[in-house]
């Protein structure tokens, strides 16, 4: 089967660039949210980013221009019917994906692949919700999508192989290098490797024994890490840590993967870090900034 048209479900960080990406490489790209507000903000995420690269001439202004002509947006997820791939960005949790996955399923034509973005989810739990399990994949992107190189394929109990074929070249035709997944484990390889490491960076703060900025530069000037532990959370978002880890110890039962105290904490008091402007770092100035007492 030959992938045409795609459809992404969420404009946030992530679906807009895994739209941004696939636009970039020739398909015909609708983005779909909520409200015309939320599509309005991932439309010009895009632009911002696809300005910057047109500026550092990593983009012709022919390609630039190209992109933005193959994306269009929509609030109505009906339009996602003439689709050959659907990629679901949206919120992590699990009934919030299954009821959408249930929507695609009647929405779309019995040939459409209906892939995942999902962190740490099992995909066999969000393909349950459908009548074509053999055809939900896993096709978990890392954050920016328009820079990070990594796309996972996981395959569910029942995805088919050819399947997992078609959604590996897409993601390299959108120019991702990709890794399979075997077998369904919450967390996949990525995040079950990195996610024990965060987790303990938490605990460590907690506990008092360094500072924000002492444990991060530990691990990118010991371990050669672009970012450190408490940096990557804050960007990525401490919410959406905090739901992979617990993704995984439902799934797993694993104590290492259970969220500290203080994550939940922060989660619940809204410091979730660069999108709200407080994490472990203070980003209101701009720039990152240290505030944190030990």
């Amino acid at each position: 089967m030959e992938i045409k048209k795609v459809f992404v479900v969420g404009s946030g960080l992530m679906g807009s660039g895994i739209a941004q990406v696939a636009a970039q490489a020739g398909y015909k790209v609708t983005m779909h949210d909520l409200d015309d507000e939320r599509t309005a903000k991932g439309m010009e995420s895009i632009k911002k980013s696809l300005g910057k690269f047109l500026e550092k001439g990593k983009l012709t202004q022919e390609q630039h221009d190209a992109a933005l002509a193959n994306l269009e947006t929509t609030t109505d997820l009906g339009k996602a019917g003439d689709s050959d791939i659907v990629v679901e960005a949206v919120f992590e949790d699990l009934e919030v994906k299954r009821k959408v996955f249930a929507q695609l399923d009647e929405i779309c034509p019995p040939h459409t692949i209906l892939a995942t973005n999902t962190s740490a989810i099992p995909i066999s739990s969000i393909a349950a919700a459908t009548k074509r399990p053999d055809k939900v994949v896993g096709t978990h992107f890392f954050s920016p999508v328009p820079l990070m190189r990594l796309c996972e394929i996981i395959r569910g109990v029942q995805t088919s192989e050819e399947t997992m074929e078609i959604a590996e070249k897409w993601a390299r035709s959108v120019g991702k290098e990709t890794v399979r997944v075997l077998k369904d484990h919450a967390g996949f390889i990525a995040n079950r490797l990195y996610m024990p490491m965060a987790l303990e960076a938490i605990r460590m703060l907690e506990a008092g024994v360094a500072s924000p900025e002492d444990i991060d530069t530990a691990m990118r000037l010991g371990y050669n890490l672009p970012m450190g532990p408490l940096e990557l959370s804050d960007m990525v978002g401490i919410d959406v840590m905090m739901n992979a880890s617990l993704a995984i110890y439902n799934d797993t039962g694993d104590p290492k993967y259970c969220p500290p105290p203080l994550m939940k904490r922060m989660a619940a008091a809204g410091l979730l870090g660069r999108k709200t402007g407080k994490g472990f770092y203070d980003y209101s100035s701009g720039d990152k900034a240290s505030y944190w007492k030990v």
